[in-house]
């Protein structure tokens, strides 16, 4: 087993991963910036080191990571999401310098990032692909011959994109020469290849994905699915396990599918086989995420597994400890990502100094963060500060308990998403489990809600103007 970790990640999920270790016995080493001096995760590792002044660099710098986690006797890296959990280079610098990476090898990691091998491998495992282009596309003109074959709407993709970044929907030949360029400038600036390709564009699908786990001894098991549907942007809100649209045979086949991708790449540790579905039930394979998901944590909530504990077992060289048959969901559970956004000011960023937090408690309800009341949100990092995760047995009774939870929690000081979600518990199509890709823009009313102050603000003011009068 391994013994001391180093965690290459801030926030809630750098939180999540040292609880992890605390249970497993595993000392946990955290890293910050300067601008994370005072993060939640650093209050909570058994260790923490600077890595500057700078917010940003010394999370994306590999070499640095790893010398301090050899520096700091560390057996082991976490990169946790985002920064440099999908870099390939990462993985083989921790691999040469014997240091254990807690996700897939080098060379899973860099094949499914490149989209257009993720979907040569799909293809060849005989998964379904979306029709789109072989390869890389040379030229506009061959986007465009491409184009029309297929017929529009297309999207254009940035070939080592993810995130939701680097795509464009292009719904005829003037919207493909108009964003040809731009996808190809936005791929090069954020993740430094300029290759694209094309894809025919599923119009408003239901966006599914396939928790998998695999060790180095060939044992491949899924944790059922998730339903990413309710997303902006290609951006996702809200996340629900299992999904309540799909049937028995829709659940068995996707779960099979995201089996045979894992197999067919040889995939170790924890992984996610993205889908989607179209209007008329076709499946077809989009992505695989090699690393933990946000999102995980409802899958943990109607299996009860612990994934990020398995991550590490994985990695310490150990097999798998279920079976497929020993694996059985249970109710349903619903994720909510709280974020420092103004849904009614077109979601912009709303950083700043908490003034009141509250955490919601009860049955059934789970909330991930790092924020603190008093805790100053930093402009540098995703807006993501919190995750709300609520369970219950029936699809009715957890949005119910949704409610209630969301109404308990209290965020002041700054704009969140919280508000933006009790009102899409309330829309008919969400409540009858009808919802796809397209559900936020096809309900737009749903911004235009009044922020009722919350409870307990109300009852402080009291007190403080009770405490002034009485003159305490």
């Amino acid at each position: 087993m391994l013994q001391k970790i180093l965690i290459a990640n801030r926030g809630e999920i750098a939180v999540r991963i040292i609880r992890a270790c605390a249970e497993m016995g595993i000392l946990a080493v955290a890293v910050y910036s300067d601008a994370d001096r005072y993060g939640l995760h650093v209050k909570k590792a058994d260790e923490a080191h600077s890595l500057g002044e700078d917010p940003l660099a010394g999370y994306l710098n590999p070499h640095h990571l790893v010398n301090l986690a050899l520096e700091t006797g560390c057996d082991a890296i976490h990169p946790g999401y985002g920064f440099l959990s999908e870099n390939s280079h990462f993985a083989e610098i921790c691999h040469l310098r014997g240091i254990r990476f807690i996700g897939p090898g080098s060379e899973v990691i860099r094949s499914m990032g490149d989209k257009t091998q993720a979907r040569s491998a799909m293809q060849a495992a005989g998964i379904p692909v979306v029709p789109g282009s072989e390869g890389n596309l040379e030229s506009l003109d061959e986007a465009l011959a491409l184009a029309g074959e297929i017929g529009y709407p297309v999207m254009l993709k940035a070939t080592s994109g993810g995130g939701g970044r680097g795509i464009r929907r292009c719904d005829d030949a003037e919207d493909l020469r108009k964003n040809y360029e731009r996808v190809v400038s936005e791929a090069t600036k954020a993740f430094g290849s300029a290759e694209v390709f094309l894809e025919k564009c599923i119009v408003n699908p239901r966006h599914i994905e396939v928790q998998i786990l695999a060790d180095r001894f060939g044992n491949v098991i899924h944790l059922f699915e998730r339903d990413c549907s309710i997303q902006r942007r290609n951006q996702k809100l809200i996340e629900i396990a299992p999904s309540p649209q799909l049937t028995e045979e829709q659940r068995n086949t996707v779960c099979d599918l995201a089996v045979r991708a894992a197999k067919a790449v040889n995939y170790e540790n924890a992984g996610t086989v993205e889908f989607l579905f179209d209007q008329d039930g076709n499946c077809y394979f989009m992505e695989m995420n090699t690393r933990v998901q946000v999102e995980h944590t409802i899958t943990e909530a109607i299996t009860g597994i612990d994934i990020v504990e398995e991550q590490i077992r994985i990695a310490s060289g150990l097999p798998l400890r279920y079976s497929q048959d020993e694996i059985e969901y249970r109710g349903f559970a619903i994720q909510f990502r709280i974020n420092a956004e103004d849904p009614r000011n077109d979601f912009l960023p709303s950083f700043g100094r908490i003034t009141r937090y509250y955490a919601p408690g009860g049955p059934g309800v789970r909330t991930d963060t790092a924020i603190y009341t008093g805790y100053d949100i930093p402009p540098f990092y995703d807006s993501m500060i919190a995750k709300l995760i609520v369970w219950a047995l029936k699809w009715e009774d957890v949005i119910s308990r949704s409610h209630r939870a969301l109404d308990d929690m209290e965020i002041s000081g700054i704009k969140t998403t919280r508000p933006y979600y009790q009102q899409i518990l309330r829309a008919e199509r969400f409540c009858k489990a009808d919802f796809d890709t397209g559900f936020v823009d096809s309900h737009p009313h749903l911004l235009r809600y009044s922020e009722k102050r919350h409870k307990a603000h109300i009852a402080a003011v009291l007190a403080a103007a009770i405490a002034a009068h009485a003159g305490l």
